[in-house]
């Protein structure tokens, strides 16, 4: 039987989705490794091969970039941006947090209890 849906709002369940964006896996590996360390994300994907285009210093620029999806919850993000912007190389970090609003029940319920 398939692990029911819970709707995270109704649930009081804060569970967030995380977008950084870093210049390589090296960088991607120590933040990653270091939000689980320290419980300030319960989980963090790491994908290699994204190429971001954006507007710095008044060029457009293009860049590989490795992008980071953090799983953490709304009342840790503060800690967890923090701890990001310690560690950060970018002047102006992209951090993006996105409200989970469902999601697999046992899964909400493991990310909140993977948190400090």
């Amino acid at each position: 039987m398939p692990d029911p849906l819970i709707d995270n709002e109704q649930a009081n369940q804060e569970v967030l989705l995380v977008y950084c964006n870093v210049p390589d896996s090296v960088v991607a590996n120590r933040i990653a490794k270091q939000l689980v360390a320290d419980r300030r994300a319960a989980c963090v994907n790491i994908r290699e091969g994204v190429r971001s285009i954006y507007i710095w210093d008044g060029q457009v620029r293009s860049e590989e970039e490795v992008t980071l999806a953090i799983k953490t919850t709304r009342q840790n993000y503060a800690e967890l941006e923090k701890a990001v912007l310690g560690m950060h190389p970018y002047e102006v970090p992209e951090l993006i947090a996105i409200p989970i609003k469902i999601g697999s029940q046992k899964y909400l319920e493991w990310v909140e209890g993977s948190i400090k």
